[in-house]
């Protein structure tokens, strides 16, 4: 008999279908008469309950019917006496494909800590919560690529090995063949990396973007969406060592037509959530407020799906650095003294503090700072007239800071010349990229949407490495 999954089971299933269904066995309870085992196939977050005859059963097998074990179950479906679903399913013929010792096996029906299932991310999925974060993440993928498909842009793969530091940070990981012990040396003592793989000095990308702006000068609009890597030594709720970002490049675009796409690109997503994955979405909402429910109600979290539909009804608030700048300084925690890193006029860095004041607190709404100092920003921004500030923008959300970042490229070769004089980046290394300002050069802009930010807003997390299935962290490269 041809499989079912339990989603369209319990969907579209109808009373006396005779079906076989393949899963994982989450609980099993009753007595020598009946057994109620509730069967989870991955495909919803909704189990279906599976009930048995105990004195039709063989008993053998019913003991390896455990938390866990993997069975296959023939049966026909019957509308359901109990509340939650509409049809269950009377378990005819069970076969235990998986037996998982109860004694050893670590996920039991009960509630784990995020710590410990952290510890066995092999594991985890398997759980309501990271089951749920699995599917959300899939959605999201889906409806990334839909997006742009919709509007008519190319995907690009980026190389993942670059010789290049598109955001000029250093933190790179380094991609060799030399022998560690001991690498080839030049006549002054320094690797000699011309006898590398490559014949210099590569790492792992920190960035499609460059790469993404070449191909957007003959393509017109393109995307990129791949792994992207930071070798900062941070051990905190919101870095990764191994991350996804989502990097749109655009000829004729400028900073305008920029915040226009981001911001219809980030309802679009939030939308696809909503419409599609409103079963897990509740799940977790439950989650969150059983979490938060001992908090002062100031500091429990917006319900969740309100959250993301708040998104939806709100135009993003617009503003200048300067204009956000005068708004902090002369804010109550500044004035007061709460903020960690004290705001002390043009050419703060803003942290993820101050973004979150002005979102949260200030505006209640999304909001987009644009024309930051060109001092804080890379050298690839466009410089505005008054030579102090940038066309960047960075979209802000409420309990996550920054969650896109982008800017109007700088398409002026002379002026993009003297930026990377000023900030130390080699031209003779990225001639290629400075060939785009020398033949056909034109208006373009782009930004990044980090794809894990993006999955801490959408499923309510708290920490960035429980919205990606193996974290990657200093000290943490298991599974």
């Amino acid at each position: 008999m041809t499989r079912s999954k339990v989603v369209e089971l319990l969907n579209n299933g109808n009373a006396g279908d005779s079906v076989t269904v393949y899963g994982w066995v989450r609980t099993k309870r009753g007595n020598k008469q009946i057994n109620f085992v509730a069967l989870n196939d991955g495909s919803t977050i909704n189990n279906l309950q599976v009930v048995v005859d105990m004195e039709k059963a063989d008993e053998a097998v019913m003991k390896k019917v455990t938390t866990g074990a993997a069975v296959a179950v023939s049966g026909t479906l019957t509308e359901s006496q109990g509340s939650g679903q509409n049809i269950e399913l009377n378990g005819e013929s069970i076969e235990v494909l998986g037996e998982a010792n109860p004694e050893k096996y670590p996920l039991q029906p009960k509630r784990h800590s995020l710590e410990f299932l952290r510890e066995i991310a092999h594991l985890r999925m398997r759980t309501n919560l990271f089951g749920s974060i699995s599917r959300l993440r899939h959605a999201m993928i889906f409806a990334v690529h839909e997006f742009f498909n919709s509007k008519g842009f190319i995907n690009v793969h980026t190389p993942i090995i670059t010789a290049s530091d598109a955001e000029g940070a250093g933190e790179m990981f380094r991609v060799t063949t030399l022998d560690a012990k001991n690498p080839p040396l030049t006549e002054e003592g320094e690797i000699d990396w011309k006898q590398d793989f490559f014949g210099k000095a590569t790492n792992l990308t920190v960035s499609g973007q460059l790469e993404g702006e070449l191909a957007a000068m003959a393509m017109g609009e393109i995307y990129t969406f791949g792994p992207t890597f930071r070798a900062e030594n941070s051990n905190t709720t919101r870095h990764l060592s191994e991350f996804w970002m989502i990097e749109p490049e655009m000829a004729f675009y400028d900073i305008v037509d920029n915040m226009d796409l981001a911001e219809e690109f980030l309802k679009y997503l939030i939308k696809y959530a909503l419409d599609n994955c409103m079963d897990d979405l509740k799940f977790l909402s439950q989650r969150l407020q059983q979490e938060e429910k001992n908090k002062p109600q100031a500091e429990r979290s917006m319900e969740l799906i309100e959250k993301l539909e708040f998104v939806l009804a709100n135009d993003f608030v617009r503003l200048t650095y300067t204009e956000a700048i005068n708004i902090l300084e002369n804010s109550k925690p500044n004035k007061k003294k709460k903020f960690q890193y004290p705001v002390e006029g043009f050419g703060t860095d803003l942290q993820s503090e101050h973004e979150r004041y002005l979102v949260e607190k200030h505006f209640k709404k999304p909001v987009i700072l644009t024309d930051y100092p060109a001092s804080i920003k890379a050298f690839y921004m466009k410089e505005n007239e008054d030579g102090k500030t940038v066309r960047a923008m960075d979209i802000l959300f409420p309990g996550i800071g920054e969650i896109v970042g982008g800017s109007q490229r700088e398409e002026n070769l002379d002026v993009l010349e003297a930026k990377m004089d000023k900030m130390g980046v080699p031209k003779e290394e990225m001639s290629w990229y400075l060939d785009t300002r020398r033949f056909g050069s034109a208006v373009h802009s782009g930004f990044g949407l980090g794809f894990e930010r993006l999955m801490l807003f959408v499923s309510g997390m708290t920490n960035i490495r429980d919205v990606i299935p193996f974290p990657r962290a200093p000290k943490q490269a298991e599974f």
